[in-house]
């Protein structure tokens, strides 16, 4: 079989038009003959472009309102037929089957009707276009497929540089890309239509974006999913950026209050919430920790206004992210051309965490948002719990939540004050919580993700005024814990549920 296979006919049935007919006229221009759907016809001919249609070749009508119109033996007689087999071609003519060099092809766009109900999601689930797809791509030694309008380009490239023909390397790639989009487009159907209380039996990853790198320069990286966000202004995203951005809008996304996070290194420097103006609470959050703060990514539950843009560029942040932004706002950070500027169309609604494991993947449930589990917690202390320091307890443990293990969170009148991550000890987390306070703890409330395994944690509590400590409880030593409360006059919760982020 020869490197090079020149193109004389393809077929072409396209949901997307974009890009088609400039790509039918360099192929017309070419001497390419063109066979099509119905819809697809319509349009090119439109453009007075010469197109045969299918049903003339199939002579079959369309049917059902074209759910049935490409799947005939003529059709995938022309895609499937090995060229180097002589009983294929000698088949092939016998039956009057036209051998199809180029196929073009892309699938109907389910991912628009998400949130329709199943009926009209059914209409949208492709039959033909992926059989066909793949059906041109397994036989890739003959037949070039084109399954992204994003890829004529390039393939008008390999076309004009091999006068009418693809290479073999050429088609290969191309039919690797399609498999890929036939699997992601099955997955997307199986993983919206699953049981929503089960985990996802397969992965949807589509490449939405390449970056420019991955978490070092030296690391490639591509962005998949399905955009709910729009880029106002600033510079291209990065992996880092994505990654903060998530772990910031989860943990804002916590807190019914207005809140603002500030995220760095996928921990959050500092944390607010509150009824008053978006400004100072965003001055709330900041006081936490302003010196880790610099580089890191702003996330807001209420729109930005004049007054919090302008605090948020006196120091160097990244991004910004909000459900809007006024108009003056927009004009201040258009000052600083280089931050991005991210409005969420909706909610984040990722259902499932997945990360490598040993050459697999391992997927979990998210940690669900809010405090589902509130009904179980228990005063387990002789001192008991005010409201007010309830409240700021709830706060403590949402925003601890998201801080990475070993995680102690010190918070006071819904903002935070210190924070202790990643700790390889609890008593190192909490003693690195205690130095991040900047000012005196009176009053102030803790929270862990995991149990207390020794007294030792509480004992750092001594003399700083904390009045509330909120953890799962769960630990052998519980009892020497809750002793260590009931000597410093510190009231203590069990959740009974833990929080690890590894």
């Amino acid at each position: 079989m020869a490197d090079r296979y020149p193109i004389k006919k393809a077929l072409l049935s396209v949901s997307d038009k974009t890009g088609l007919k400039q790509l039918c006229t360099a192929l017309c221009s070419a001497g390419v003959a063109l066979y099509s759907t119905r819809g697809t016809a319509a349009f090119l001919q439109e453009a007075g472009l010469a197109v045969s249609a299918v049903e003339d070749l199939t002579q079959f009508p369309e049917m059902m309102d074209g759910r049935v119109k490409t799947l005939h033996p003529r059709i995938f007689g022309g895609v499937l037929a090995r060229r180097e087999m002589e009983s294929d071609i000698e088949e092939a003519k016998a039956h009057n089957v036209p051998l199809f060099d180029l196929v073009v092809v892309n699938l109907y766009p389910f991912h628009e009707y998400l949130d329709a109900d199943d009926s009209k999601q059914a209409s949208h689930v492709d039959i033909g276009g992926p059989s066909l797809i793949r059906a041109a791509s397994k036989n890739f030694r003959s037949v070039t497929i084109l399954s992204d309008p994003n890829e004529y380009s390039g393939f008008l490239a390999e076309f004009k540089s091999q006068q009418g023909a693809t290479r073999l390397a050429y088609r290969k790639a191309c039919a690797a890309r399609s498999f890929g989009r036939t699997s992601a487009y099955d997955s997307m159907i199986a993983s919206t239509w699953q049981d929503v209380d089960a985990l996802p039996s397969t992965l949807s990853l589509v490449p939405q974006q390449a970056l420019r790198y991955g978490e070092n320069p030296h690391q490639k990286a591509v962005w998949c999913g399905r955009a709910d966000w729009k880029l106002l202004q600033g510079k291209e995203l990065s992996y880092n950026n994505l990654l903060d951005i998530e772990a910031a809008w989860r943990i804002a996304a916590e807190h019914k209050l207005p809140t603002v996070a500030i995220v760095k290194h996928n921990n959050p420097c500092g944390v607010a919430s509150g009824q008053e103006k978006v400004e100072q609470i965003f001055n709330n959050a900041l006081e936490c920790d302003p010196k880790s703060a610099f580089g890191g990514i702003i996330a807001s539950t209420v729109p930005i206004n004049r007054a919090a843009a302008e605090g948020m560029t006196e120091f160097f942040a990244e991004a910004v992210l909000a459900p809007a932004f006024d108009a003056d706002a927009l004009e201040i950070f258009a000052k600083k051309k280089n931050l991005r500027v991210l409005e969420w169309g909706k909610p984040i609604s990722t259902k499932v965490d997945i990360r490598p494991a040993l050459g697999g993947w391992l997927l979990q449930e998210t940690d669900p948002v809010g405090l589902a589990d509130e009904e179980e917690w228990q005063t387990v202390t002789e001192q008991k719990v005010p409201d007010a320091v309830m409240e700021d307890l709830r706060f403590a443990w949402l925003v601890c939540k998201h801080v990475r293990s070993n995680a102690i969170v010190i918070g006071r009148t819904l903002s935070t004050l210190g924070i202790g991550a990643g700790q390889m000890s609890r008593v190192d987390a909490v003693e690195l919580a205690l130095r991040k306070c900047d000012g005196p703890t009176e009053g102030a409330v803790l929270a862990s993700d995991a149990f207390f395994p020794f007294r030792d944690n509480i004992d750092l509590l001594r003399g700083r005024g904390i009045r509330a400590v909120i953890q799962p409880g769960g630990s052998k030593r519980d009892a020497e814990v809750i002793e260590a409360c009931n000597e410093l006059g510190i009231a203590m919760v069990f959740t009974g549920r833990r929080h690890f982020r590894h």
